[in-house]
């Protein structure tokens, strides 16, 4: 029933085929965004399918254990021991771990175009693959996509809503994954400004990198509210162990946060201008757009973006 309400909804649907499009049948991220699977994959799921997860995968070598709260080791030790000191791993059987290989989607300027018949709007969803949340300039790439769309005030959110009144809001963003991490630029747009919004949005990624690159004003407004931000970050215990869950995932080291501030005040204009050079690729776009075809699709093929082909909800390729 998720997966049906996800397919009715643009901006979800969207989300839904944008993965695999981008990672290439196989990888172990070409799934919906929401991780909710497909009908079939998810009507074919069996009790013994669930017990065999939780054997392979529930296991202490393959687990940390993080406790956060008004504890200290004398208190909590005597207890993960009585609770977890006898447990362990399968005889017999190794650790099993996903390959997070390298994306084998299409390279170039891909268009993919879902029908909604009569939609008053129009979703315009544009992502590549970026470094992996490993990289060494992952918080000048993250300060380089808040410039673009990742804030209120970023450029793509003021052209296209505070200009132009052509969208509610305009963003985009870059997921934490320890693969390679999906880029994606959304634009949920009036119907009768698809063509517009499209080519306002491949205008404001170029500019970035050429005409109009990221100024030192910009960089010093994300840094100093990335900074300020830190006092409230870490204020409730979900928010403590979620810290440290991201460090163990990312194997950064445990003085991570208390050197976090410093690491985002030396950043550098020129940094973060290299790494976006670095890692947007305007030429190598995957567009999914969805809306009234009978309205959009004839003048988006004539932009002549690249590649155009409709899928259905499921991303199968229609025409």
């Amino acid at each position: 029933a998720g997966i049906a309400r996800e397919k009715l909804s643009l901006d979800a649907l969207a989300l839904r085929v944008q993965q695999p499009l981008l990672y290439g049948a196989g990888h172990p991220y070409a799934i919906p965004f929401s991780g909710s699977g497909t009908e079939a994959s998810v009507s074919a799921l069996t009790r013994d399918d669930l017990i065999a997860y939780q054997q392979d995968f529930l296991r202490p070598d393959n687990a940390t254990i993080i406790v956060t709260g008004a504890v200290t080791p004398a208190m909590i030790l005597p207890l993960l021991e009585r609770h977890f000191g006898d447990w362990e791993p399968p005889a017999g059987q190794s650790r099993p771990r996903a390959a997070i290989t390298a994306a084998t989607g299409s390279s170039g300027t891909h268009v993919y175009l879902l029908d909604r018949p009569g939609a008053p709007q129009t979703s315009i969803l544009a992502g590549q693959l970026m470094p992996s949340s490993q990289a060494p300039d992952r918080i000048e790439l993250n300060t380089a996509n808040d410039v673009l769309g990742g804030t209120f005030t970023s450029r793509i959110n003021m052209n296209l809503r505070e200009d132009k009144h052509w969208s509610y809001g305009a963003r985009s963003s870059l997921t934490e994954t320890r693969g390679q991490r999906p880029w994606l630029l959304s634009a949920p747009v009036q119907t009768d400004k698809t063509v517009e919004s499209i080519q306002e949005i491949r205008r404001e990624l170029a500019d970035l990198l050429t005409a109009k690159p990221i100024t030192a004003e910009e960089v010093a407004k994300v840094r100093s509210r990335d900074v300020r931000a830190l006092s409230g970050q870490y204020e409730t215990n979900a928010a403590v162990s979620g810290a440290i869950g991201d460090m163990v995932r990312f194997g950064r080291p445990d003085e991570y946060v208390r050197t976090l501030r410093n690491r985002l005040e030396a950043q550098t204009d020129a940094g973060v201008r290299q790494a976006a050079a670095q890692a947007f690729r305007p030429d190598s776009l995957t567009w999914v757009i969805v809306g009234d075809l009978a309205k959009i699709e004839a003048p988006i093929r004539q932009l002549g973006l690249g590649t155009v082909q409709v899928l259905d909800a499921d991303g199968n390729v229609l025409r």
